[in-house]
């Protein structure tokens, strides 16, 4: 393997032979695979590729049983992988259940010396990492009670605290911080920053959407097992919202497609209360052509209006401006109990506001939505956010018994770029400067 990489793995598949009856594992011993199978096969993860550089930390994100942490395991060596093959350089720490190697009838400070020596430190450098390491998880006397007595949190601040301390070459970090408080949180990824820095390569897997756009270089989305997109955390954040909330696509679009065919007249709508040429949304100054679009056009937002301090489309808007934002909707179908929402993200693809009109009910917002009918919504917000670029998300869906169904979800498909900030930071708290007086 090339020197290049901290992880190369090509083609990587875990399967697990599953038996209906007990007797037929025994059964399997006895004859040939060949000849006889009393199992049948499941791949919890086939054909993943994966390369990961010194210093560059890498995204994992998916459904639950999506085969996260399956790959992790078999990056760490815990697993073994029934094809492919993966090669990781150096040193790997890995978070990936709480407490694993841990001794529960040990105290805390024995844990920490037998899990830096399974991770190849010797007793001087467990000894010159002590204090930091103790520092770092911050449990005070109980350092020397058994782990048993610790509560979840406190397992996962003495793991993290091994593992971050021991400058791996490769660090696997599985969920394991969502345990830990926020302060906690803010000092393990003060740490992880500084781990990168050295060139530690690391494997962050996350729930959080926020700490994967925030904290990583790259991402991955893995569903059943499979690969299904590596890009930008963004992107992949994106589509991994659609996996999660959306509906399966091959289903969605034929019967989208024949309702549309039916229904010209809503097709073709156009704002007349949103000033312009009536050209729709595709063509208002602030629309982003790299939008991420989906859904399945039950419902549509077909024009939109964005107007502040008098003007419309603006190229820049003060920061503090009150914009208003108006959204022309059609239903191509009858929606039962619609759903508007809107979200605004810095350009990195970081959330700074979301909500919609299950959080914040919207006069006139019908109970269902009519096919062939048209709504124009307006909705007022204050843009107090510091200077630079935003993109601002809007969607419409629906629930069913089952789950949230997306009709038209654009994401980041309005840009905004605001200005004149008297702040920094990400949003205007509204910080008045009030007195100043001698004691």
């Amino acid at each position: 393997m090339s020197g290049e990489y901290i992880v190369s793995a090509e083609a990587l598949g875990k399967c697990y032979r599953v038996y209906s009856k007990p007797v037929h594992r025994l059964l399997q011993g006895l004859v040939d695979v060949e000849s006889k199978r009393y199992f049948t096969e499941f791949w919890a993860l086939r054909g993943i590729d994966l390369q990961v550089r010194p210093g560059e930390t890498v995204g994992v994100v998916g459904r639950n049983g999506s085969g996260k942490s399956t790959l992790l395991q078999l990056l760490a060596g815990t697993l073994t992988p029934t094809e492919g093959r993966i090669d990781v350089q150096g040193r790997v720490a890995a978070l990936l259940e709480l407490g694993s190697g841990f001794n529960p009838e040990f105290s805390g400070r024995e844990n920490v010396y037998l899990n830096a020596a399974v991770l190849g430190l010797e007793r001087r450098e467990i000894d010159s990492k002590l204090d930091a390491i103790l520092a770092f998880a911050d449990i005070g006397a109980f350092i020397d009670q058994p782990i048993r007595n610790y509560s979840s949190g406190m397992v996962v601040r003495l793991a993290f605290a091994v593992q971050a301390q021991v400058d791996p070459q490769l660090l696997i970090v599985d969920e394991a911080l969502a345990v830990g408080d926020a302060k906690f949180q803010a000092k393990c990824f003060a740490r992880l920053k500084q781990l990168k820095d050295s060139g530690t390569a690391i494997l962050l897997v996350s729930h959080s959407a926020d700490q994967i756009v925030q904290h990583c270089d790259r991402a991955h989305l893995l569903d059943g097992g499979r690969q299904m997109l590596v890009g930008k955390p963004k992107d992949v954040v994106n589509h991994y919202y659609d996996v999660l909330f959306g509906v399966d696509k091959e289903e969605a679009e034929p019967s989208a497609v024949a309702e549309v065919a039916q229904s010209h007249e809503v097709s073709d709508a156009r704002s007349t209360l949103i000033p312009g040429d009536d050209a729709g949304f595709e063509a208002r100054a602030n629309y982003n052509p790299n939008e991420f679009r989906w859904g399945d056009k039950a419902a549509r937002i077909v024009d939109f209006e964005l107007s502040a301090a008098g003007r419309s489309y603006p190229t820049m808007v003060e920061s503090g401006t009150t914009a208003m934002l108006t959204l022309r909707v059609a239903f191509d179908r009858e929606v039962v109990r619609p759903i508007l929402g809107v979200t605004v993200k810095t350009a990195e693809g970081v959330v700074v506001y979301g909500s919609n009109t299950e959080y914040k009910p919207l006069p006139g917002w019908a109970q269902s939505g009519t096919r062939g009918s048209v709504v124009d919504v307006r909705i007022c917000f204050d843009l107090r956010l510091a200077d630079g670029d935003y993109f601002i998300s809007v969607g419409i869906a629906s629930r069913n018994e089952h789950s949230v169904v997306p009709h038209d979800r654009r994401y980041d498909s309005i840009h905004v770029k605001v200005g004149n900030a008297d702040f920094f930071g990400m949003a205007d708290l509204g910080l008045a400067m009030v007195d100043a007086s001698s004691p």
